[in-house]
């Protein structure tokens, strides 16, 4: 059975129409982290992709409007923690439901070479150095090398689509 389709008109409601079609696509979930000027900064993303495996490279895209956002620059150390599905509550508090200066107080946290706040229990931990930042309308593609990697043993992602978690 075939599902209707909606069709929605070019330019004048693109955007809506965009916003739609990305509340369909599935994603994982991932904690960036940095250090700010009064203390570790974070936000959660779904944009966040692999890049290269020679070198070893994560693509994070940031709303230039994030708090972190004027803490990045080419050069600078930040965490991406990969969440595991049973870390919803740290998705949200970083997704906004948490004042920022709370943020940390939700899961348990442990740093890194850099000082920076990694996430145990997440899936995965990267420790990265931002490479490059370009700036496209509202957003920053962060491309980060990949510095070093801490693997949990299980492999259970936190997935998200349309406003939820699956």
């Amino acid at each position: 059975m075939a599902s209707a389709a909606v069709r929605v008109p070019a330019e004048a409601d693109a955007a809506a129409g965009f916003r739609g079609a990305m509340r369909r696509l599935a994603s994982g979930v991932a904690i960036i982290t940095t250090k700010g000027d009064d203390g570790p900064v974070g936000m959660a993303a779904t944009s966040i992709t692999s890049l290269t495996m020679e070198p070893p490279a994560v693509l994070v895209c940031i709303n230039q409007s994030a708090g972190i956002h004027s803490c990045l620059a080419p050069g600078c150390p930040i965490g991406v923690n990969i969440l595991s599905r049973h870390q919803r509550d740290v998705s949200a508090a970083f997704g906004g439901a948490v004042a920022r200066e709370k943020r940390f107080e939700v899961g348990q946290w442990v740093p890194d070479r850099h000082e920076l706040p990694m996430l145990d229990e997440a899936q995965a931990n990267l420790t990265c150095t931002v490479f490059s930042m370009t700036p496209f309308g509202t957003h920053s593609i962060v491309v980060a090398r990949v510095d070093a990697v801490r693997l949990s043993e299980r492999v259970e992602p936190l997935i998200f689509q349309d406003g939820g978690y699956l």
